[in-house]
């Protein structure tokens, strides 16, 4: 999908889409509130993120510019609210699901446009997702690191990776002990399986 043609035909003012700008640090958009929204990012990156009842935090998803996000495409079914994070300034087009289908009475060329594009956009958010399931679904600290490795190597078809996390955050993304994590880091290195540089991994397999 072009967002850049989304963003150039705003210029249509479709009163049923909103772009609006996030500082970093801010929320988006919460989870439990049942609007159906759906966000599309166009610049930036944000952290879908979630506490439970013990403080604790978890990085439920992450996303970068045209990523699709929003509570119809996550259901709540408990009390442990979502938020979506900017990460950094962000810019997002936020409208709701039941106005994807629902035309705005000007017949706006930019609603026209997304209505034919929002099964692509659905189509790349279950690739997304199913690739967080396969970490997931991973028994150890090391398995999921490597699959996580792996992934952003063959994404940028380059055994040489830049992590767009923290380590702290990376933690919170694995759903692991940062200490543990940390502790397999080391023992990847030290048995030749990567080299690290600040947030710079080299795969050696």
């Amino acid at each position: 999908m072009d967002v850049s043609e989304l963003v150039e035909n705003l210029s249509s003012n479709c009163v049923k889409m909103q772009k609006k700008s996030f500082s970093k640090g801010s929320i988006i958009t919460t989870y439990i509130e049942k609007r159906k929204q759906i966000c599309i990012l166009l610049s930036g990156k944000a952290d879908l993120i979630r506490y439970d009842l013990n403080g604790n935090k978890d990085i439920i998803d992450r996303f970068s510019k045209n990523d699709i996000f929003g509570e119809a495409f996550y259901p709540v079914n408990n009390n442990n609210e979502l938020f979506a994070l900017a990460t950094e300034p962000c810019e997002v087009l936020l409208f709701l699901y039941d106005d994807v289908q629902i035309k705005c009475r000007t017949h706006c060329r930019f609603h026209t446009t997304l209505v034919s594009h929002v099964l692509e956009l659905v189509l790349n958010n279950v690739v997304h997702q199913n690739t967080r399931i396969e970490i997931l679904s991973k028994r150890t600290i090391r398995e999921k690191l490597l699959s996580y490795f792996s992934i952003l190597s063959s994404k940028n078809y380059s055994k040489n990776i830049i992590l767009p996390f923290s380590l702290t955050s990376l933690a919170d993304y694995l759903s692991v002990d940062r200490s543990a994590m940390m502790r397999e880091i080391k023992s990847l290195i030290d048995e030749g399986f990567i080299l690290k540089d600040g947030n710079k991994i080299k795969l050696l397999y």
